[in-house]
């Protein structure tokens, strides 16, 4: 069998791209180097991680948000609730207290201070929240909707070679091989795929070495909870009991392949946090640096990268994660459109155009942060401006809007202030929300205004491209809009929509 695309890493970026591109009606097959996809360090706390905004939409975006809530730790959509974690239940702040909303550089950051008052195209619906999720459940979520759409997902086998040729790609296992179209490295921060298709890779070497672990304390109220930075670095505590991390400024020396230890656990947490204190046993360890680097392109003939394979960094902010599902939304549509036929001209290539800016952006955003924790008098003094920033109603805002994604945008030219940026969930006059519509990742021509015009433009496209026409709630003086399979608006209009602007616009994204 000819695959259309051989995708290796069975990761949540690997899976969701499997699911984009397995939505479309393509071959896929995902090849994963371990066994099993359940470890220790993907389960409960210690897998666990944020979704920002774009990320959640996303799974709304494609009738998954349910399950996502389902398989979350903890959501917040306007309520406060507890966090639930292997049937404890990790008390809610009282009313009064600051809502954590995130941290900068260890920072907290006061949900009860942001105002997004001039976020004039964000609209109240069912993905306006977040939560934690770990990436256990993730992967068995993304792996159990790949299944339904027919992805080929294979565990215990490696990609170790491949071969590129004008018609396609021969990729290698110890096992055997996979002829496929397109081969898509989702294969993790030390990706093979990128190594062997010599993807240059440059950056910033590592100041520090991190770690994350679950542990049983002899004393645990020797530890502060929370974030907290100290003369010899960082550690947290908390929220579940006996997470930990702690950040020393060694170098990166920590050979990350060895084995942590209770002893060597033990004695960076006293010396970072200035305690005293002892741990009775390790259940699970990890490590990371602040190791920070990206490729230059994120495409190279026939083989594209996404995710940690295609970017590397601390993950510090959260970000990590987040970014390699927005490489996935934003590839899978146009790596499909290559696919199946239709695609326009250098369609493909504007994946790297518009999502290495990002990576870009998550890299600076991490280094950032490492300036702050370093443990030296000129970081002490940053961190002590950035406190006075962040206590404020506008340097709250600023942080928040950045690390939640809501203010994340494409470089897409047009003239209207929404093209680039995420699409507004309108709520339609029989109850449907745009959301909805996006199920099935066909484009979105949305006419408030009933123009023939504008529906003849989908004439022939209706495989790629649905046209509704329809009122809406809070329209906000739209005409009409076209929104991308990813959910981004290509164009919009108000007053009388031009038909010519709205034509090329059909033909730059969805072809003729």
């Amino acid at each position: 069998m000819i695959y259309d695309v051989v995708i290796a890493g069975a990761g949540p970026v690997g899976l969701l791209l499997a699911c984009e591109l397995g939505l479309t009606g393509a071959s896929v097959v995902v090849l994963e180097k371990n066994e099993s996809p359940d470890t220790p360090l993907k389960s409960g706390w210690m897998g666990a991680r944020g979704l920002n905004f774009p990320s959640t939409e996303a799974f709304y975006r494609r009738g998954l948000l349910d399950k996502l809530k389902a398989a979350s730790i903890g959501w917040t959509g306007g309520e406060r609730p507890g966090i639930q974690f292997t049937g404890e239940k990790v008390a809610a702040p009282p009313p009064s207290a600051p809502r954590f909303a995130g941290h900068f550089a260890g920072i907290m950051l006061d949900a009860s201070k942001v105002d997004f008052s001039s976020q004039k195209w964000i609209i109240p619906g069912p993905s306006v929240g977040g939560g934690m999720v770990s990436l256990a459940a993730l992967e068995h979520l993304l792996a159990e909707r790949a299944g339904e759409l027919g992805v080929d997902l294979r565990f215990g086998q490696e990609v170790t070679d491949f071969t590129e040729s004008a018609n396609g790609i021969m990729v290698r296992t110890a096992e055997g091989q996979f002829e496929a179209r397109w081969l898509a490295g989702c294969d993790g921060g030390r990706s093979t795929v990128r190594k062997l298709a010599g993807f240059e890779f440059d950056g910033t070497e590592p100041e520090l070495t991190g770690y994350m672990a679950i542990v049983e304390f002899e004393d645990v109220d020797r530890l502060a909870p929370g974030f907290n930075l100290t003369p010899y670095g960082m550690y947290t505590h908390g929220p579940a009991p006996g997470r930990i991390g702690v950040v020393d400024f060694d170098g990166g020396r920590f050979d990350r392949t060895s084995e942590i230890t209770l002893d060597n656990l033990q004695a960076m947490l006293r010396h970072v946090s200035g305690t005293k204190v002892t741990l009775k046993s390790v259940q699970v360890a990890t490590s990371y640096t602040d190791r920070a680097r990206q490729t230059k392109t994120y495409r190279k003939g026939r083989v594209v990268l996404a995710g940690d394979a295609a970017h590397v960094h601390s993950p510090f902010g959260g970000q990590g994660m987040n970014a390699g599902l927005g490489d996935a939304m934003n590839l899978g549509w146009k790596l499909a459109a290559v696919i199946h036929g239709w695609a326009p001209d250098g369609l493909l290539d504007t994946y790297t155009a518009e999502r290495h800016p990002i990576g870009e952006w998550v890299l600076n955003w991490t280094r950032a942060q490492v300036a702050v924790i370093r443990p030296d008098p000129h970081a002490r003094a940053i961190a002590a401006v950035m406190r006075d920033l962040i206590a404020t109603r506008d340097g709250t805002s600023y942080f928040i809007e950045k690390i939640s994604g809501i203010s994340m945008h494409y470089d897409l030219g047009g003239e209207h202030p929404l093209a680039g940026h995420s699409a507004p969930d309108f709520e339609l006059e029989n109850g449907c929300r745009l959301g909805d519509l996006l199920h099935d990742s066909r484009g979105l021509l949305l006419d408030f205004t009933s123009s023939k015009v504008l529906a003849a433009l989908c004439d022939g496209l209706q495989d790629r491209l649905r046209y509704v026409a329809s009122r809406a709630k809070d329209e906000k003086q739209l005409s009409a809009l076209l929104v991308r399979p990813d959910g981004f608006v290509a164009w919009a209009a108000e007053a009388e929509p031009d038909a010519a602007v709205a034509e090329r616009s059909v033909q730059r994204w969805f072809g003729c």
